[in-house]
């Protein structure tokens, strides 16, 4: 954002402004309204009937805003929301107030998995969602002062981290259609269980691709039996009889199916997809899911699901500007 403030020094009005900033944050607001979070009751003026001095679509803006420059807390999204013409770009009608921040990001817990869902349903409407899904957790850093989080072990970067984890399912242009926060890393096999159908409630897809922690039965069968195709590594270390597989699902066609064959070969050229979701997760990190900064577990993971919103507002605009869907950036 350094950048654009340089910028505004000489630009002398609003117009010019907006052209100025033109490759910063302002397409994401062209191509997608956010009225619909007007219908959410959480927002609904106070029994009082008080209304609201910031309407929740142009906070929602400033949020987006704010994570796409690198900006994260309530603090740093307050300071970075003073500057006259930020908020004005966001829709709204002045500065708000840390404590409009705060309790915005409070409400916002309510409906986060709502709003993430109707942004899925947008980028599905584009065509943008291909046949095949990969499910996949990663490590979400936390600040120290968090006591909800704890230590944890990432066994692919072979390190120990201070935070939570989140487990995600993605398709196409590094999308994520399906998400949930984490205690740890690595999610139960009830969490995977319910991203899982979460995915399956967007679209069916084809290919469901997981890694060897995926070599679950019924997480194997659930997907067979809604007509997808799951292709995890089999573990052998699960049975004191091993199987002379590569994949698990070769094992559970042949026990359930005499009329379904799977050359190896489709499956290992299939499964070469399977970095696509590890590419959509540090696409997300970009966004903000590596920069955590709320405190408490529900502040958490509602940044995080703010951060997976973000990623989907950026491949959607890039579509509509004619632009690679996967770039990261504008």
């Amino acid at each position: 954002m350094s950048s654009t403030i340089a910028t505004l020094q000489d630009v002398a009005s609003v117009d010019d402004f907006l052209n100025a900033a033109a490759t910063e944050t302002v397409p994401l607001f062209e191509h997608l309204e956010f009225e619909f979070l007007l219908e959410y009751d959480v927002f609904a003026p106070s029994k009082r009937g008080r209304t609201r001095v910031h309407q929740p679509p142009d906070l929602f803006r400033g949020f987006l805003h704010c994570y796409y420059e690198d900006v994260y807390g309530t603090r740093p999204v307050t300071r970075e929301l003073q500057h006259s013409l930020v908020w004005y770009y966001c829709g709204l009608d002045k500065p708000p107030s840390r404590d409009t921040i705060d309790r915005f990001l409070t409400d916002l817990e309510h409906v986060i998995d709502d709003i993430f869902d109707r942004l899925v349903e947008q980028a599905a409407a584009r065509g943008l969602l291909d046949s095949t899904y990969s499910i996949d957790s990663t490590h979400v850093e936390s600040i120290q002062h968090n006591d909800a989080a704890s230590w944890n072990y990432d066994p692919t970067a072979e390190e120990y981290y201070y935070g939570f984890g989140c487990t995600i399912v993605s398709t196409g242009a590094k999308i994520p259609i399906a998400a949930e926060f984490t205690q740890t890393k690595q999610a139960d096999q009830k969490t995977a269980m319910r991203v899982t159908r979460d995915a399956l409630a967007v679209d069916t897809p084809v290919w469901m691709l997981g890694d060897s922690a995926y070599d679950v039965l019924d997480w194997h069968d659930h997907l067979l039996a809604a007509g997808v195709v799951p292709i995890a590594p089999y573990n052998p270390r699960n049975t004191d009889d091993p199987k002379d597989i590569e994949y698990r699902v070769e094992g559970r066609i042949t026990e359930h199916s005499e009329d379904v064959q799977l050359k190896q070969s489709i499956l290992d050229e299939t499964y070469t997809n399977r970095t696509g979701v590890e590419r959509t997760n540090d696409a997300v990190k970009d966004c903000g899911l590596g920069h955590v900064r709320a405190r408490g577990r529900v502040h958490a993971r509602t940044e995080v699901f703010l951060a997976l919103c973000l990623r989907i507002v950026v491949a959607i605009t890039n579509y509509e500007r004619g632009n690679d869907p996967g770039c990261e950036k504008l």
